[in-house]
């Protein structure tokens, strides 16, 4: 964290940094792993992360007003440089972490097409086989994906019912984690 000294930061870049904190919060609910079996891992956590940033970053992305659209990519910029960062951390050598980074995005571009094009289409099914497709590489335990699915349409549904001067203030609220598969 001693390089953070060389680059001022902004109250945008703050609250963006924020509001991904929140995003991470969220991905890393029990509930999502314990009742829903999305696997506790390295990928299961970078899935559900994906997932909750492309709802956020959708509703930022749905503004009328460009700086609010513009602080979407800023709360992208932040999400890949705290994975950069955790990366390091990790002890991922310097030579692989752009290689490492620049896969983790385009697997976030697959993810968030398919989310994308199956909640704009209001297909359920589509958008629990997306899922099932991504987050449950291994199978996904019965009804989770459709349950989870669920949860997206939910989870879109109150980001779209928030205030704007809110998310960009990082103040986010998501429903809560399913826990259990009822």
């Amino acid at each position: 964290m001693f390089w953070k000294q060389f680059f001022k930061s902004t109250p945008r870049v703050d609250a963006a940094r924020e509001l991904y904190a929140a995003i991470v919060a969220q991905a890393r609910q029990e509930g999502f792993y314990a009742a829903l079996g999305v696997p506790d891992t390295l990928d299961g956590r970078f899935d559900l992360i994906t997932l909750h940033a492309v709802l956020v970053m959708d509703r930022l992305g749905q503004s009328a007003d460009a700086k609010t659209r513009d602080f979407g990519q800023i709360v992208f910029d932040e999400m890949f440089a705290a994975l950069d960062m955790n990366l390091r951390e990790m002890g991922v050598g310097d030579l692989s972490i752009s290689k490492r980074v620049k896969k983790m995005a385009e697997v976030f571009y697959g993810r968030a097409g398919a989310y994308r094009e199956a909640l704009k289409a209001g297909d359920d099914k589509a958008l629990a086989k997306a899922i099932a497709r991504n987050i449950y590489p291994e199978g996904a335990p019965k009804g989770a994906s459709e349950r989870l699915a669920k949860y997206v349409k939910d989870t879109a549904a109150k980001l779209s019912k928030q205030k704007e001067s809110d998310l960009l203030a990082a103040r986010v609220s998501f429903p809560n984690a399913p826990e259990s598969l009822k």
